[in-house]
């Protein structure tokens, strides 16, 4: 079954985040192990992870914990998805390498979206972004030149939102 969600392509912990989606009420791609393994093959992790229930629930947890972060909640539950796993860093025969190193297999999809996020908030956090659209949960990676997009994308919510201007100023 191909990936139901209206937008895909963003950094692994917003493709998390964006596993729910408003379209005709609440979505949730990730209400079973049906889901997940349609997220696990959009996000290229099918061969990597199992779909199955313990997967899918670590996922959640993720998800949540990406979410409270990125609302300003609280790290802690970051922190306890982050514990699952650790980068080792070695030397090999062609130089240095970073070995991803989550024993519970159940964990790594999430593990790797939480390291993710990391990542994207050293790199640039202000560049990390809601949908500016009053009716949109989706969240996306600002790679735009001058760093002020505001909708997911704008053929979708740019569009409403400038059209629901335009009438509200003819009203």
């Amino acid at each position: 079954m191909p990936d139901p969600r209206p937008h895909l392509g963003e950094p692994l912990a917003l493709d998390l985040l964006n596993t729910r989606w408003i379209e005709n009420g609440p979505q949730d791609l990730l209400t079973d192990v049906a889901g997940l393994g349609i997220w696990l093959t959009s996000a290229g992790l099918a061969e990597r992870a199992k779909a199955d229930e313990p997967t899918l629930q670590a996922v959640l947890t993720a998800r949540t914990a990406v979410y409270d972060v990125l609302k300003h909640t609280s790290p802690a539950a970051l922190n306890e998805v982050l514990d699952h796993g650790r980068i080792r860093r070695t030397l090999t025969d062609t130089g240095p390498a970073d070995i991803v190193d989550v024993p519970e297999a159940t964990w790594l999809p999430g593990w790797l979206a939480a390291d993710n996020l990391l990542r994207l908030l050293a790199e640039a956090p202000d560049r990390i972004r809601q949908c500016a659209h009053p009716d949109c949960v989706l969240f996306f990676y600002d790679t735009s030149k001058n760093g002020t997009r505001r909708w997911h994308s704008m053929a979708t919510c740019g569009n409403r939102t400038k059209a629901a201007r335009h009438y509200a100023k003819r009203a």
